[in-house]
């Protein structure tokens, strides 16, 4: 680990020039090393777009939340009481069947890791259905409007099953 010393304006070495990748390392470099930490895995800006037009139908939600306890996946958005879960998918991690194009470099691991993250997308569906969770899942390519429209249907639906349900009770 590279210490930095407060108040010091000599240059000081960057820690990603010092990295050497472990044996057998997808990361052949520090360059490749920095570009995947920077890729975020939420907060997208197809993400933000449909949170914006969602919230201004009156509709809350938790972000990056966990629908079930026990499992060990988040949604992107979560509509707690209406039990419904939103994912929106990166075309190229989720394996698009219109835009992804398999990658030139290291394609083995890439094209695996793509194929291990589609095949965890449908156990979280199966998981979420089994527990009565309705699953919601769009492209980050889908207009935006198209999607907040189609989640304030269904969590109101939900809503409105909900409030018949406990009426009749």
């Amino acid at each position: 680990m590279v210490t930095r010393p407060t108040g010091s304006n000599e240059p000081q070495p960057s820690p990603a020039a010092d990295w050497v990748p472990p044996t057998g390392s997808w990361a052949s470099s520090a360059a490749r090393r920095r570009n995947m930490q920077a890729i975020r895995n939420r907060d997208t800006k197809p993400e933000w777009l449909i949170r914006k037009l969602v919230h201004a139908r009156g509709l809350r939600y938790r972000v990056a939340a966990k629908p079930l306890p026990g499992l060990r996946r988040t949604a992107d958005m979560v509509f707690g009481p209406a039990k419904v879960a939103v994912f929106i998918d990166g075309c190229y991690w989720h394996g698009c069947p219109e835009h992804y194009v398999p990658p030139k470099t290291n394609p083995g691991y890439w094209s695996d890791k793509v194929a291990r993250n589609v095949a965890r997308d449908r156990d979280t569906d199966q998981r979420l259905a089994e527990a009565g969770w309705t699953v919601l899942r769009f492209w980050e390519h889908e207009p935006s409007e198209d999607c907040a429209a189609r989640i304030a249907a269904e969590v109101e639906k939900r809503r409105n099953a909900a409030r018949k349900g406990t009426a009749g009770s």
